[in-house]
């Protein structure tokens, strides 16, 4: 049964010969015949069109590289397509609209179907933030374990730049990438570290030839776009502590440190520390896990 809130979302399907199709996706083999969607369909926000894919099983350190990856990246007007899964494919989506931006979320089966049912706040989010809903499957279509595949030829079919932030051996990641290559399109995977299981897919992406991302502007300058001055915690961190709280995200950023290793390395006293740090976690800034604090 249709919820209010479903039946004021404008919704539809778009044919492989309108002319509203997007034009990238239908150059790529086996193009989905039709679209059917909810939300704002435009041409405009096909025109510029970035995948992300990653694990679901991603770690502190892939949360917070697509975080700032992609609230750069959208801020500067490109769309983020991923594909509404919990783990990196929510994260992208989340990140692009905290800062405003556009995106489209490619669902496995119907646009109906919430999948995962729990992730209905992030569907309202998308929607209500102008972006798009989309499936090559009409209505409550379930998902299945064909779907999956299939749906990920049209993540990197409407993309220009397709980016893997964390993968594992064996993951649906690896076979969008596979995809975008397949369809000339840009790669890049991020580099991790060697002794993280989900960093195995993306070592081995960049050993076959992928391009190495190390910050928001090597994706914006296959865009011609240059990056976008945002706020970031370093800056949030100099208006609210000066420079002791820049100094100790500049430590917490090269790795997670105890309270006496910030002391000794900063010198400065516990009490001066203590009083910065929980400053600094009630903002949101830093967080601490297992005795050693980081960067959230």
């Amino acid at each position: 049964m249709r919820t209010n809130f479903e039946i004021k979302v404008a919704e539809g399907v778009v044919a492989i010969d309108d002319s509203r199709y997007p034009a990238l996706l239908k150059t790529i083999n086996n193009p989905p015949l039709q679209l059917y969607y909810k939300g704002n369909w435009n041409e405009a926000i096909f025109s510029q069109c970035l995948a992300v894919v990653g694990t679901r099983k991603m770690t502190r350190y892939g949360r917070q590289i697509t975080e700032e990856l992609i609230q750069e990246v959208a801020a500067a007007g490109i769309t983020i397509v991923s594909g509404f899964m919990y783990g990196i494919d929510a994260i992208a989506h989340k990140a692009a609209l905290d800062v405003g931006g556009k995106t489209i979320a490619v669902m496995p089966g119907g646009i109906d179907v919430i999948s995962p049912s729990y992730q209905e706040p992030l569907r309202r989010a998308i929607l209500d933030g102008g972006g798009l809903v989309i499936s090559e499957h009409p209505g409550n279509y379930p998902p299945m374990l064909w779907t999956y595949p299939r749906r990920n030829r049209i993540i990197a079919g409407l993309s220009k730049v397709t980016v893997v932030v964390e993968a594992g051996k064996v993951s649906g990641a690896l076979i969008t990438a596979r995809l975008a290559r397949k369809f000339s399109r840009k790669l890049f995977a991020v580099p991790g570290s060697l002794t993280s299981t989900v960093s195995e897919g993306t070592a081995w992406l960049i050993k076959q030839g992928a391009s190495i991302v190390t910050n928001a502007g090597d994706i914006l300058a296959e865009y011609n776009k240059d990056t976008v001055t945002r706020l970031n915690e370093g800056s949030v961190c100099n208006k609210a502590l000066g420079s002791l709280g820049q100094a100790i995200i500049d430590y917490l950023r090269r790795e997670p440190m105890e309270i006496d290793a910030l002391c000794r390395s900063l010198k400065v006293s516990i009490s001066q520390m203590s009083a910065a740090l929980c400053l600094m976690q009630v903002r949101g800034l830093v967080c601490q896990e297992e005795g050693k604090f980081h960067v959230c």
